[in-house]
């Protein structure tokens, strides 16, 4: 029996995904387990296995398509079986085109998702187009199997044009010369974050404060912790970690900033869900550190490597990338002394952190790090991101005693 293969829902907020390559052709012999394609979300990729063995008998997308959620994508079974009813048929619809011997392909779907539905078959009888055999059992005659100009519907799948580069369609004056450029399509990823990006600044009054802090207590407490031995978890603890767990603490002072700002409706957080903003070669993704307030610097530190390690290897889920209240995005590696972040809406406020900077004060030279909070200022007033600021870097500068206090190491 043929076995429709559709594709899969990762995650709740995920309406559709984009194949990227076909690693079986339509008419190969398929095993279980054997990789039909490859498909990826707005952030992270994936790869459908084969649950049934036989033959590819059809193929209903293209590499580059965007397919929705739980839509048939392909059909394994035997060879020379019929695909034609492998549309998403109800279950009554289904029975009443086996009753009636009806052609359910012809039927054009009114239902959620392309669904047909009952009355979808009932529909097509009655115009005459959608019964394969008459009453005898004998072929229908063409009015009766050839579908109406009006009821007839497009193609599912109309193969994408090649991508030529604009380099290779217009010949040089030097045949050993470079070309001029290169056109290169967008990923995925960079589409999505283009779009939202450009949304979050059209749709939202953004702000930033640029402010530093003396970094020296963190820096020493760090050095500390590298110099434990046995105790590699303390030595993998890093800038991040401190000033992710640093905003959890101090963010449920400042619930305007742990939010999200919905119109008319500000949803303001209990815990602070903290996202991280991280660099990948497929693009930027921030995974969501869901209660960061509840866990220790430690825990904090395991779960933040899990995340950054799962968007690098491509198997960081869409629910694992939702969700954040707030989010901190470190440049300092880079060298940025300053910059402004755009914010992730719904997020009313995002952390940028930056390098450091050897500055001296009263004549003594001390590590400067530099902090720019952006901000929603339809949520947020200047003061209260100011003050939220002045309480991040009074708990940074004693971070060592805070952490002493709260026993949360």
């Amino acid at each position: 029996m043929a076995t429709e293969v559709i594709m899969p829902r990762q995650g709740q907020s995920v309406e559709s995904c984009i194949i990227n390559k076909w690693y079986k052709q339509k008419g190969e012999k398929v095993a279980v387990g054997d990789i039909l394609f490859s498909y990826e979300t707005d952030k992270a990729s994936f790869e459908e296995e084969a649950k049934a063995e036989g033959v590819l008998l059809d193929v209903f997308f293209g590499e580059g398509d965007e397919v929705e959620c739980l839509k048939t994508v392909c059909v394994i079974g035997g060879e020379g079986e019929s695909t034609a009813d492998f549309v998403r048929v109800s279950p009554r619809a289904r029975a009443l085109a086996a009753k009636t011997g009806a052609d359910a392909s012809c039927a054009v779907p009114t239902g959620a998702n392309d669904r047909i539905m009952e009355k979808d078959i009932r529909k097509a009888i009655s115009e005459g187009y959608a019964r394969t055999k008459q009453g005898d059992g004998s072929p229908a005659s063409p009015a009766e199997s050839v579908p109406s100009l009006e009821s007839a519907s497009l193609p599912e799948y109309v193969p994408p044009m090649e991508y030529v580069s604009h380099t290779e369609s217009v010949p040089s004056l030097e045949s050993d010369s470079p070309p001029e450029y290169e056109d290169v399509p967008l990923s995925n990823v960079r589409k999505v974050t283009a779009k939202t990006m450009h949304a979050s600044l059209a749709d939202s009054a953004q702000l930033t404060n640029h402010s530093s802090f003396d970094a020296t207590d963190i820096l020493n407490f760090r050095k500390t912790l590298k110099s434990i031995e046995g105790r590699e978890d303390l030595a993998k603890i890093t800038i991040t970690d401190i000033i992710v767990y640093s905003a959890s603490r101090v963010l449920l002072k400042h619930r305007n900033l742990n939010a999200h700002f919905q119109g008319h409706v500000m949803r303001l957080w209990n815990n602070a869900n903290i996202g991280v903003a991280v660099d990948t070669p497929r693009g930027l993704l921030v995974p969501t550190v869901f209660n960061a307030n509840k866990m220790t610097l430690t825990e904090l530190s395991a779960r933040s490597k899990e995340l950054i390690d799962k968007c690098k290897q491509k198997t960081i889920t869409p629910d694992q990338l939702t969700g954040g209240s707030f989010t901190v995005s470190n440049l300092g590696g880079f060298g940025v002394e300053m910059f402004t972040p755009i914010l992730n809406p719904p997020q009313t406020g995002l952390l940028g952190v930056c390098c450091i900077i050897e500055r001296t004060r009263n004549g003594v030279p001390y590590s400067a790090m530099g902090l720019s909070l952006t901000y929603d200022h339809r949520a947020v007033d200047g003061a209260d991101a100011a003050r939220f600021q002045k309480d991040l870097i009074v708990y940074l500068e004693n971070f060592t005693i805070n952490l002493l206090i709260e026993g949360a190491i």
